[in-house]
């Protein structure tokens, strides 16, 4: 079973929910995480992870929306005492389309660095033009108090890779590492540890070849893990294996044991 860590299915792109989770198992994903940009749509968010046992979901304010958006740490903790909630963000830091001040989305990256410290679950990371600074929030914070996450969406340099790595985070690889022009990435992920190494989509957005520039879904979640076998020199069936492990590994809140069961039975 591979599991997408990261769409987007409140999206006006998924709203046949069943038939996009129908064509995600025909590929081999038994599960995906839908995730949080916004606590204005978080209840829709949270409704899609209620209709079905194969989803899960996040809560938090994508860096985008840091300024139009601002949460404390309370707004935070408040929503996930709900089983399906398992995960913080995402958040971060986005240069690229500057939609909020540098230092106001620093300032809500630090909150829900500590809202994931104080309910232990894990972050989800943005992070786009903005290497630098985003490690120094997270060295910052990390000597505050350890936390968990993940850096999703992964396309940084190798040497970003090796010190999330070192501070205990893990590494989400998406459609952009079957990116022709993306060999630097493919090399820097070529490094990273079987042991810390996710895929997702990021659905709607960055279908892998060969569908690039088309809508992306969950079910394209393996290609990524072909590519991703491919770059790291092993089966497929390997790649599987180790980021479902992983997944369950960091987002332990989900249930590990009652979504291989459901598998198995829906493969018998």
């Amino acid at each position: 079973m591979l599991v997408d860590s990261h769409c987007h299915l409140n999206y006006p792109e998924f709203a046949d929910l069943d038939e996009t989770a129908r064509r995600a198992h025909e590929a081999g994903v038994g599960l995906m995480v839908t995730i949080s940009t916004s606590l204005a749509s978080f209840p829709d968010v949270l409704a899609i992870a209620e209709a079905r046992d194969d989803i899960y979901c996040t809560v938090g304010v994508h860096p985008h929306r840091a300024e139009k958006e601002p949460v404390t740490v309370d707004d935070l903790l408040a929503l996930i005492g709900h089983p399906k909630v398992i995960g913080i963000g995402e958040a971060g830091l986005d240069y690229y389309y500057q939609h909020a001040p540098r230092e106001v989305q620093q300032e809500q990256f630090r909150v829900h660095i500590q809202a994931a410290r104080e309910s232990g679950l894990p972050l989800v990371v943005h992070t786009r033009d903005a290497e630098d600074d985003t490690l120094k929030v997270l060295r910052d914070e990390m000597q505050k108090g350890a936390f968990r996450g993940l850096i999703h969406c992964f396309s940084a340099s190798a040497d970003f890779a090796r010190a999330a790595l070192d501070m205990g985070l893990y590494i989400s690889c998406s459609g952009i590492i079957t990116f022709d022009k993306a060999d630097a990435l493919r090399a820097a992920v070529a490094a990273v540890p079987m042991d810390r190494l996710l895929v997702e989509t990021d659905a709607p957005y960055l279908a892998p070849v060969p569908y690039r520039g088309k809508k992306n879904q969950p079910a394209y979640t393996a290609h990524t893990a072909v590519k991703l076998a491919e770059i790291k020199g092993v089966t497929v069936a390997e790649i599987d294996h180790a980021t479902t492990g992983n997944f369950f590994a960091l987002f332990a809140k989900a249930s590990r044991s009652q979504h291989l069961d459901e598998v198995k039975i829906a493969c018998a």
